[in-house]
Order: structure tokens, then sequence, then C-alpha cells
């Protein structure tokens, strides 16, 4: 927040807060609207859509704002800002076409409706702040370049887990050492968990049980660790990356986890492992230069040639403020992609799936996620796991089998296929998706 809460107390003193649109009223959304209206000088919550409307006039109401407006035309969503309102939108595009937004939050975790919304809000000149990883790790690349089309940014979000773990990047990358690893850390990991068995924790802190279930299960961090992989070139050692690795030990050690050499051929990978305690994220380097090595060694950073960095939490909600005002008064993007897709998550079977079966969503009872290199995803046709939701499966797959476009029909119409083959033909000069598509007799490509 250094520089940024200045830049926003600049704002404030002059009256000219960042106006904040947000998509979706979760558990998630009602702490960063609390965040803003109470604690962020120079920053406003001006609106907000979410399916159901009466839970956006809550997560206001819990911020301890009232008065909150309801606008289903662009008109009354812009009267009601100039008049120092909260207002609550009947439908997505009235933010992202009201000339009284600056910026637009992304908390819903939807791939199909993130797409659709995102191209809008580009269209209409909004920048995007994302916390929706599963959107950013299936399509980030492709809608960077939508956005760059129009001007404006795309950004993955502070607090998070991969914009904490590119702040330590550009940090550490800044003392002169180069990154091997960044890892980041989980408390769990349980392929076969589901909403079932997440039920009791979810309600205990009033989360959505899906959302937690793909804590538990893998794929958050595999979509976490996708956009920290095509954000940096690194990629993963293997599918799944350690799977979960448990490690006791303390940080200063947990280089014995990695061969260097098999690091540096890579040019650096992302990973994760449960625990150590305490820490959140860690970036393990080397440095090239052994009079610095000297200097890290006196620092308490052991003897090398891996030295450990790490961040003990992060603050999700609490730092996502600082990723918008750096996009909108800095022009600074989090975790932006370097091109194409370097890493993606595929979808592997939580259960023995038979043919007809009609896929659920991630983080239910069906699927899990597990990062791959892209060239495996192609290779082997791979479905993403964020474009799971809907596939009819023709024939059947077992547990921990990964699941390929081969074995699935697909539903008809989303913007989300037709994007993830366009991302393919536009950086890796491949076409078989969008002839795969073509030829579907049910997906239909939606109109660029």
């Amino acid at each position: 927040m250094i520089l940024v809460d200045t830049a926003l107390k600049a704002r404030a003193a002059a009256g000219r807060p960042i106006r904040v649109g947000m998509l979706g009223a979760g558990f998630m959304g009602q702490g960063l609207t609390n965040q803003i209206v109470n604690s962020v000088p120079g920053m406003q919550m001006s609106a907000i859509y979410n399916r159901t409307p009466e839970r956006a006039v809550r997560v206001y109401h819990y911020a301890g704002l009232g008065d909150v407006v309801r606008a289903d035309t662009v008109a009354t969503l812009d009267a009601a800002i100039r008049a120092g309102r909260p207002v609550v939108a009947d439908d997505p595009s009235l933010i992202c076409r009201s000339q009284m937004i600056d910026v637009i939050v992304d908390v819903t975790g939807s791939v199909e409706f993130g797409a659709n919304v995102f191209l809008e809000a580009f269209l209409y000149g909004k920048h995007v702040v994302m916390m929706n990883a599963e959107v950013d790790a299936t399509l980030g690349p492709i809608l960077q370049v939508y956005a760059r089309r129009q001007g404006v940014l795309l950004s993955a979000c502070d607090g998070d887990e991969p914009g904490l773990q590119m702040n330590l990047y550009r940090w550490v990358k800044g003392l002169g050492l180069t990154p091997r690893v960044i890892g980041n850390v989980k408390g769990l990991q349980d392929p076969y968990r589901n909403p079932t068995t997440q039920r009791a924790w979810a309600e205990r802190w009033e989360q959505n049980a899906a959302m937690v279930t793909s804590f538990a299960d893998g794929s958050k961090i595999s979509f976490e660790q996708t956009i920290v992989a095509n954000a940096t070139g690194f990629k993963v050692r293997r599918r799944g990356m350690s799977r979960g690795t448990a490690y006791a030990g303390s940080i200063m050690d947990i280089h014995q986890l990695y061969d260097l050499e098999e690091l540096r051929a890579l040019g650096g990978i992302v990973d994760y492992t449960v625990g150590p305690a305490g820490v959140k994220a860690f970036i393990l380097a080397e440095h090239s230069d052994p009079k610095q090595r000297h200097y890290l060694n006196l620092y308490k950073l052991g003897e090398g040639p891996l030295y450990p960095f790490w961040v003990p939490y992060h603050l999700v909600h609490f730092e996502t403020p600082s990723a918008i005002a750096r996009v909108v008064l800095f022009g600074d993007t989090l975790a932006p992609p370097l091109g194409g897709p370097v890493v993606e998550v595929c979808a592997v079977a939580k259960r023995d799936l038979q043919a007809g079966e009609i896929l659920d969503d991630y983080g239910m009872y069906m699927t899990y996620g597990e990062a791959a290199n892209v060239d495996e995803m192609s290779r082997g046709r791979y479905l993403p796991e964020g474009l799971v939701q809907g596939c009819r499966l023709v024939r059947p797959v077992l547990r921990d089998a990964v699941i390929t476009y081969d074995d699935v029909e697909l539903p008809a119409g989303r913007l989300a296929d037709r994007l993830r083959a366009e991302q393919y033909e536009h950086f890796r000069g491949e076409t078989w998706l969008s002839e795969r598509l073509s030829a579907h007799p049910t997906a239909t490509l939606a109109p660029a």
C-alpha cells in the first residue's frame, strides 16, 4: 500500500474517489465492500450486480450503507451514483456501460459469465480486476488480447494468492536474484472432497460449499498457480505439481524438495505444498554473484544456492483495493500473462464417471483440477477444469483419469469455448480445437 495509500488520500481530498462496480455479492464481495466503504479513502463501492439482487442489498447493509437504489437502466444507475447513493444493478451490462464507473471487480468465480461481461466491459472502456482465478487461468491470455485492443487493463488482484506471489516475485527479482520456485502453501489436500464433506466448514465461515471444496480438492490452487506460471513463463515439473507434498520442516530447508539443475533446465517452476506452518507463499531464488551470496549468508538466509523468501499470510479482500488503485491510478497490473498459456488446468475424474452423465462444475462431486504444461494439455486434448460444467460424457472415464474433449459433448453456444479455441490458434497456431467445435453436433460457436 506504500505510494498507493498516498495517491488514494489525494483522490479523497480532491473529491474524486475511484468508483468501483462489483460483479458478485458472495463472501468475498461482502468483505471487499465493507473494506472499501469503511477503510479505504479515495475509493467508493458504487454499484453491485448479483444474480439475486437482495443479496447485493444485504452486502451494502453489512458495510453500514442504506438507501440503496435498484437500477434497471444506465440513466438510473448513473443518477444514483452522482447523488452518492449505493446502487444494485439489475443487469451487469448496466455497470459496463455506465459513465460513472471507473473499474469493474469480478468476484464471481464463473468462467462463462466472466468472459461475457469482460468483453462488454472492455468495449465500454472499463478496466477489470479479477478475484476470479478460474476465468483468468482458463482464458486469461486471450482476454488480455481483447483488453489491449480496447486500451484497457485486465489484472489479477492483491491479496489473493496469484497477486501475493507476483508481488513477492517482482520484489525478489528487484533484489537481483533469479527465482526458481514459486510456491503456494495449503493446509489440506484431498482430491475427493465434495460439498457434502465440506458443508460444516463452509457454514461455519459463511462460505459457499462448492468454493470451499475447490480449495480442498486442489482445483483452486491449480488455477492460482496457472496464473503465476503464465505471468512468469514457469512450468510445472509434472501434472498436478507436487500434488500437495506434505512438508512439516522449516522454510529454511524447503529447498531440499527440489533439484536445482532440474529447476534451471525448466526455467523455473510453480508448485504447492501442504505446510510448512506459518508460510502462505514462498520463492526459492539463486544469486549469480558470490559477493552477494556472502551477504545473504550474513543476513541469515543460509549458504544457498537456493535462498528462501516467504510471506506468512494472505489477506485477500483487505488488499484487493490496492490492486484496484494500481490499475486505475498507475496503469500497473498484477500477473498479466507474458503471452500464450504456459500452464493450464485439466479436468480429472473425482469418481468413476459413466457415459451420459452431465458434468457438474468445479468444486462439486465429479471432477477436480490439476495444473499441466500446455504441451501436454494440447497433445492429450485435455478438457479444462474451468469448462467442465454442462459437458455430457459420451464414454466412461475412470476415477483419477484426465477427461478429454473426445470424452464429452460440449454445451451449445458457449463463448468460453470459442475463446479458448481462439487462444490456441492465436498463440500456438493450433486449429484442432476450432475444428473440433465446428464439427461438434451441438456446440455452436458464439458470435465474435
